[in-house]
């Protein structure tokens, strides 16, 4: 079965920046949409970025639109997200989410397999 393993969270200050990533094992990911999500304490899990089977299209939640970029690298079985200019409400658990059903786009709908997630702390 598919497995996906996040890294790169931490703490960092207002402003810093962080680039998490998300590497999956046994299965290729060039077959999937990857999508992270984010959940803060006492919201709802959000869609915050995602990215095509390809890499051909992306879509990013509008709080999040200048400062993170998502990308691929298919040959190493990696996705990753680069988080600038970061703010305390972007303190959440982000998950990375892979889904087989999407063709040419991605979006924020359903996604088959989840990480377990990684911590990101933004404060002062």
């Amino acid at each position: 079965q598919l497995q996906l393993v996040e890294s790169g969270g931490g703490l960092v200050q207002p402003g810093g920046s962080l680039r998490l990533s998300c590497a999956a094992s046994r299965f290729i990911l060039g077959y999937y949409a990857i999508g992270w999500f984010r959940q803060a304490p006492g919201k709802e899990r959000e869609g915050v970025s995602c990215i095509s089977r390809s890499g051909g299209s992306t879509k990013d939640a509008d709080s999040v639109k200048g400062r993170f970029t998502i990308s691929r690298d298919n040959a190493k079985n990696t996705v990753y997200l680069q988080m600038n200019s970061l703010k305390p409400e972007d303190t959440a658990v982000y998950y990375c989410a892979a889904d087989s059903g999407y063709g040419g786009s991605c979006d924020f709908g359903e996604y088959d397999y989840w990480g377990q997630g990684t911590q990101v702390t933004v404060s002062s």
